[in-house]
């Protein structure tokens, strides 16, 4: 499984449901578990920035990826982002083949 963070930006109509968001995270978590049932959440966190929130989670391939940032832009995330994650002591082993 490869790691990969999901940076969501929601549109202005949905950020402004702050009552509702409880709800509206919980249906949207639950449609990434239907359509991408192999995807595994890691952690969710909410931002006080240029994004909303950020999810870390796993997922096979980029195109599972790509789903979940879709299923994201279909509930209501003006941008949504999944960027690939590599873990920093693989990383250095790149470091170490490029040398």
């Amino acid at each position: 499984m490869k790691t990969f963070i999901l940076m969501t930006k929601l549109s202005p109509e949905v950020a402004c449901q702050v009552k509702d968001r409880a709800r509206l995270g919980r249906a949207w978590l639950e449609e990434v578990k239907q359509k991408c049932p192999e995807v595994k959440f890691i952690t969710h966190y909410a931002l006080l920035g240029d994004y909303d929130f950020l999810d870390i989670y796993e997922a096979p391939d980029e195109e599972t990826a790509a789903k979940v940032s879709l299923i994201s832009l279909s509930n209501g995330a003006f941008a949504a982002e999944s960027w690939t994650a590599i873990p920093y002591k693989r990383f250095l082993k790149l470091t170490e083949e490029i040398s």
